[in-house]
């Protein structure tokens, strides 16, 4: 066996090349063979091994020539999101913050320069929106982004043409934003955690018709965001957490505004 071959079979190797073939399917739709091979830059017959092994694993199906995620990636992602101790603690106050809103509610984590989405909640709306759970978006581009920028150290200063406008964040503690894939719709996001230990970032999208950059509006963000870091402090047993939920409990809903201002 040569030594490139060697090379190849070790177990990074195999981890490395892995790796590179699952993340060829990180957008929608469906791959051909020539479609990974093209992305990937892997010998052709090497990516047909691996995709066909991929296949009776259950971690790809195969429809004709082409090739989408499977059944059994969906389960582990689904396992992990579960055992995920942020989404654990803020899955009930993402599901209040939209019944008090009425609007499109993501919690999205900083991973390298993008928001990775690990929840999305919200009716009609957020069916139309192009964000998804797993999904990512180049956080400079992105309310809920800047916010989790603006509140990480040695970000900021890195971002120019963005540092007046992080400032700005950091300075506030909340981020506007009128969607730029989404036109007419306005964020409004909040940083979950203090400077320096930031663990996430929520956010509230609805149309600039009735959603508005003031208090009124980002109050209940602000309320779900502090319930949140209360309980990912290890006071789930005691009062914190329960008193910020209890508040934004106590808000009215704004479901039906919503909906009257929409008829």
């Amino acid at each position: 066996m040569t030594a490139a071959a060697t090379a190849e079979s070790t177990p990074t190797a195999v981890l490395d090349r892995v790796s590179l073939v699952l993340n060829t399917f990180d957008g929608p739709g469906r791959l051909t063979l020539s479609q990974v091979v093209e992305r990937t830059g892997l010998p052709r017959s090497s990516v047909h091994r691996m995709l066909e092994r991929f296949v009776t694993m259950r971690w790809l199906r195969r429809d004709g020539r082409a090739y989408e995620l499977g059944t059994g990636l969906m389960e582990l992602g689904s396992i992990a999101l579960h055992q995920n101790r942020l989404h654990g603690a803020a899955a009930p106050i993402l599901q209040e913050l939209h019944r008090v809103t009425g609007y499109v509610v993501h919690l999205g984590v900083l991973d390298g320069s993008d928001v990775l989405y690990l929840d999305k909640v919200g009716g009609r709306l957020a069916a139309e929106l192009p964000t998804r759970v797993g999904s990512r978006y180049p956080a400079r581009n992105s309310a809920i982004g800047k916010a989790l920028l603006a509140y990480t150290p040695g970000r900021t200063d890195d971002l120019v043409g963005f540092t007046p406008e992080l400032h700005k964040v950091r300075e506030l503690g909340v981020a506007y934003e009128v969607s730029q894939i989404s036109g007419g719709i306005g964020i409004i996001a909040v940083p979950i955690g203090p400077v320096g230990g930031v663990h996430a970032a929520l956010s509230i999208c609805g149309p600039t018709t009735h959603l508005k950059f003031d208090h009124r509006h980002s109050s209940p963000v602000r309320m779900a965001a502090n319930a949140i870091q209360h309980a990912l402090a290890g006071h789930a047993a005691g009062a914190g957490p329960i008193a910020h939920r209890n508040r934004l409990q106590s808000l009215p809903t704004a479901v039906s505004g919503l909906r009257a201002q929409s008829a």
